[in-house]
């Protein structure tokens, strides 16, 4: 792998890039790197330093200048950088509820026909794999989540739409993705969960996926979804029940 580099953002953050492609190995470093800064800095270690955020290949890492140099935070990150700890484990699993009905997947038939797969068949392909939480980016608790098959892979649309309801579950290239919140969005959208996705209340954890988390899609009919939608809206849902034990894929 490359060197790891540090790259200014302006003079109250910088970034240190461990590579530039998506992949597995690069973001367990990403991943183990902003572990190393938790340790550090729950053990006041790192004075100066607010906040970071781990991303696809790198973490940026916000500071408070005048608590420490540029220069001397520089040399902490790297050196920390360059000790190459990956994650030693992923993050929690989910089965996360999915409802694939047509006005719940606008997409799906239009690219069903472009693939030449029946919709059953690209539902099961949509619910086989093990997705991985990349990071979290372009609102808050929207997942970026590896792992789509090649089968379906597709580009944007030509003109985004103004309004993607909240709960959609989207892709595009090889990519999938979870709209927490309603929002305009050029992803194809497949089907649509009724899991609450960022809660503000929640003020440990706001937003339900993290960066390392693994996702497995699971199709329920629209009578399941009307009921755990009830469920959120009342308060009442236990979301570790959407938690998958380690043999259940």
């Amino acid at each position: 792998m490359d060197e790891p580099r540090i790259l200014s953002v302006g003079d109250c953050a910088m970034t240190v890039e461990f590579g530039q492609k998506v992949d597995p190995q690069i973001h367990a470093l990403t991943l183990g790197f902003a572990s190393a800064l938790g340790e550090m800095a729950g053990s006041g270690h790192l004075a100066g330093v607010i906040e970071w955020a781990p991303a696809f290949g790198s973490v940026t890492v916000h500071y408070d200048p005048e608590q420490i140099g540029q220069e001397g935070l520089a040399g902490i990150l790297l050196n920390i950088a360059r000790k190459r700890n990956m994650a030693s484990a992923a993050g929690q699993r989910w089965r996360i509820p999915v409802c694939f009905e047509p006005d719940f997947a606008p997409d799906l038939e239009e690219l069903a026909d472009t693939k030449q797969l029946a919709p059953e068949a690209m539902i099961a392909l949509m619910t086989q794999p093990v997705y991985r939480v990349y990071m979290l980016g372009f609102l808050p608790g929207f997942p970026y989540l590896g792992g789509l098959p090649a089968a379906l892979e597709m580009p944007r649309l030509a003109t985004p739409r103004p309004a993607v309801p909240a709960g959609s579950i989207a892709i595009t290239g090889r990519m999938c993705a979870v709209y927490p919140w309603e929002s305009p969005g050029g992803w194809r959208l497949l089907g649509r969960t009724p899991v609450q996705l960022f809660e503000v209340s929640a003020k440990r954890r706001p937003a339900l996926l993290a960066a390392g988390d693994e996702v497995r899609w699971c199709s329920i009919d629209r009578a399941a979804y009307a009921d755990i939608e009830a469920q959120f809206r009342h308060g009442v849902f236990e979301v570790s029940a959407l938690l998958a034990s380690e043999d259940s894929g």
